[in-house]
C-alpha cells in the first residue's frame, strides 16, 4: 500500500490537496489495515484520513529547501522507465 505515497514536497507546481488526500489515505490504510473500514470505524478512519491531510498541508507549505523544484514531467518519466525495467515493458499486477 505505501508504494503509492510520493514525494509531495519541492515540485514545480507545487503539490495538489488531491495529492495530499490521496497520499493520507493511503497513510491511513497502512495504518489501520483497512483497504475500506467497517460502518463502525468509517467516522474514525476518515477522519483520520482528513487530519493526516491538514498536517501534511502545513507541513509541505513550512519545510524551506535551496534546491530547484523537481519537474513532475522529468519524475514521471524517471518513473516509468524504472517500472519497465522492473516488469520487463508489462503492466504491474
Amino acid at each position: 500500500m505505501c508504494r503509492n505515497i510520493k514525494t509531495l514536497f519541492n515540485f514545480d507546481p507545487p503539490a495538489t490537496d488531491e495529492e495530499i488526500g490521496e497520499a493520507a489515505l493511503q497513510f491511513v490504510r497502512k495504518l489501520s489495515g483497512f483497504a475500506q473500514p467497517s460502518k463502525a470505524n468509517e467516522a474514525a478512519f476518515y477522519q483520520a484520513v482528513a487530519e493526516v491531510s491538514t498536517v501534511t498541508r502545513t507541513l509541505l507549505d513550512t519545510l524551506v529547501t535551496n534546491a530547484e523544484p523537481h519537474d513532475r514531467e522529468v519524475e514521471a518519466e524517471r518513473a516509468r522507465i524504472r517500472s519497465e525495467k522492473r516488469f520487463g515493458g508489462r503492466a504491474p499486477d
